[in-house]
């Protein structure tokens, strides 16, 4: 086999580097997030959750609209482009430091992030033609760069972040993000073989004078901001947005699975599209709980866990960085692991894997009631309580995370395959969203910014936590209970 058929295209470095600055940005922000509402803009914890589960929910939905606008009209390359600039300009306004500009920041995060994460996954994938058997080697080690930034992010940015000040930690996820831009930009030949990269013929007609329909987006994008603004405070609009718009696709879905039926004369595509849904709630439980990492588990970190480690004491912040590293370590060897069972025969089904990833989440959540076993005077538990914790959360994600986009494309008829997707990521906003009401829920620290004691906060981290727990065991048993039915439902898709 000659080198050129084992090398990866030029332009998949370029991308794995912009990838990873881009979310050494996003994870920065959302890193110090929570702290920063309750410490520095003084913030009651319930109102601090709402606040970031609306906007992390919000950053999940944006990409729905980023990846239509420039499929239609932007082009990828002119989204991506958009998206830096959009998110880099809200990182450096957070750095005025008012809740105002917090507010703003956010809203052209969230705007600029529905642009750039969109767009440059399809950019990867456009490197490849189609049955290239580098495809899934190729977004393997896109997604180690993913993992890389968010690495980075909840170590370096959390610890400037804390200890020299907010303002310091936003600043460099702002560089962070302006890195990203300048290696895509710069680097534009090398992915330049990619299809879909101009802006598109409907994008390029004139509306009036100077402006095109590419312009007028753009121009309309920064009217989105206040838009996020009004959601991320008066965040239960997202109540009755957020179920509609779930309500809406799936009743979609369901009647163009029954449309494939009769066109194809088959009984197949209507039960998976019922299967997907199912899949979706399924999916939506995990990451609403998995997603505390953000809030809850940062103040319970932040409060009472004992983080100091020879000496040093590691921020609050820091100990996000668990995940990404675990991930790291583990993500490989789950993905040889998934083909030597498959060779043996012996491949947990899609059920089964949801299943068992539901259980370790939950079980991660218990670790806490065996840390208050060792708590010390000041009501702490040790570190590695949540090392645990992080460990079984991480292999639990390993099991349900990277068959989930797959499981999309093979349940979905062709002509819906978007609209699909659209939902497969919808079901992620609403979990980030229902993870911020979660957190709204726990913790001993109230609304009018008064601590309880110390003692008082553990034993309310530690009593929700141990409710999750049990919660989330119960619904892995059902899964596995409904492993057949649910099979049945797929039609032979494994």
């Amino acid at each position: 086999m000659s080198t050129a058929k084992i090398q990866h295209p030029n332009g998949l470095m370029t991308l794995f580097f912009s990838e990873m600055w881009e979310r050494f940005c996003y994870y920065g922000m959302r890193t110090l997030l929570t702290l920063y509402l309750v410490k520095s803009l003084m913030k009651g914890d319930s109102d601090a959750a709402l606040i970031y589960g609306a906007y992390t929910g919000l950053v999940y939905a944006a990409p729905i609209l980023g990846g239509r606008m420039a499929d239609q009209y932007l082009g990828y390359r002119f989204a991506v482009i958009l998206g830096a600039i959009l998110m880099a300009i809200g990182e450096f306004t957070i750095l005025l430091g008012t809740e105002h500009t917090l507010l703003i920041g956010m809203g052209a995060l969230i705007v600029g992030n529905g642009y750039f994460k969109a767009n440059i996954s399809t950019i990867v994938g456009k490197l490849y033609e189609d049955g290239d058997p580098r495809r899934d080697s190729g977004f393997t080690i896109f997604y180690i760069g993913i993992n890389v930034g968010a690495l980075m992010a909840t170590t370096i940015v959390a610890y400037v972040g804390e200890v020299y000040g907010f303002k310091y930690g936003f600043g460099l996820a702002g560089i962070g993000m302006l890195l990203g831009f300048l290696i895509f930009y710069a680097g534009r030949n090398n992915y330049a073989a990619a299809d879909g990269l101009e802006i598109t013929e409907a994008g390029k007609k004139v509306l009036f004078g100077p402006i095109n329909v590419a312009t007028a987006i753009t121009l309309g994008s920064l009217f989105l901001i206040p838009v996020c603004y009004f959601l991320i405070t008066q965040n239960s609009w997202l109540d009755y947005i957020l179920l509609g718009l779930f309500i809406y696709i799936g009743v979609s879905m369901v009647q163009a699975g029954a449309k494939a039926d009769r066109e194809n004369q088959v009984k197949i595509w209507k039960d998976r599209m019922i299967a997907l849904i199912i899949f979706m709630v399924i999916n939506i439980t995990f990451w609403a709980c998995f997603e505390q990492a953000g809030t809850s588990l940062t103040l319970f970190a932040d409060r009472n866990v004992n983080r100091e480690i020879l000496g040093w004491t590691m921020p609050a912040s820091m100990t996000q960085f668990f995940n990404p590293f675990f991930i790291i370590v583990f993500g490989s060897i789950f993905s040889v692991m998934w083909v030597k069972l498959s060779e043996k025969g012996k491949n947990p089904s899609i059920p089964m894997k949801f299943s068992l990833g539901i259980l370790q989440l939950g079980l991660g959540f218990l670790i806490t009631l065996v840390g208050l076993q060792f708590v010390n005077e000041s009501a702490q538990v040790p570190l590695l309580t949540l090392v645990f914790l992080y460990l079984l959360h991480t292999t639990g994600e390993l099991f349900l995370s990277p068959i989930g986009l797959s499981m999309v494309t093979k349940l979905s008829p062709q002509n819906i395959a978007g609209t699909a997707m659209g939902a497969w990521f919808l079901s992620f906003a609403i979990a980030n969203y229902v993870g911020g009401k979660i957190a709204s829920l726990t913790g001993g620290h109230g609304g009018g910014g008064e601590a309880a004691s110390a003692m008082a906060g553990l034993e309310s981290y530690t009593e929700t936590f141990k409710m999750i727990g049990f919660v989330l065991i119960a619904i892995a048993i059902l899964i596995a209970l409904l492993n057949k039915p649910l099979k049945k439902l797929m039609h032979g898709v494994e």
